[in-house]
């Protein structure tokens, strides 16, 4: 059986160490931070997609393109797909769903201030 524990407290740090007591042999035990929040993830597109209406330096990107964009300046690993037909290479793989809270916020910041630089007009709400 399978289990999941968020840990938030004392007492689910005493269920995991209770499970961990009881586990059988080879079983596996992974523990990896809390990956980015829904509301992280609106609040990205959003600020992409301001972002994008804005064509700051005089760039009409897509909200998509936006984000392998600033997950590639912030140092995040992109990977460059041959296009078909003569169409130019895209990136593959740039998925925010697997940064954590921490990552995620960071690439919040570096959207919001780049955007801030760059007079875009935001409109997520909590802005």
């Amino acid at each position: 059986m399978a289990q999941t524990i968020i840990i938030r407290g004392q007492s689910q740090r005493d269920l995991a160490k209770d499970l961990i007591d009881k586990a059988p042999v080879d079983a596996v035990v992974q523990i990896s931070p809390a990956k980015r929040s829904l509301d992280q993830n609106a609040k990205m597109w959003a600020c992409l997609s301001d972002i994008s209406r804005s064509k700051p330096e005089g760039r009409t990107l897509k909200p998509e393109q936006w984000k392998a964009a600033f997950m590639s300046a912030i140092g995040h690993e992109v990977k460059w797909i041959n296009g078909i037909d003569g169409h130019p290479p895209f990136p593959d793989d740039q998925r925010s769903s697997r940064l954590s809270k921490e990552e995620m916020a960071d690439l919040l910041t570096f959207i919001l201030e780049y955007g801030d630089r760059h007079d875009v007009r935001w409109t997520y709400a909590e802005m």
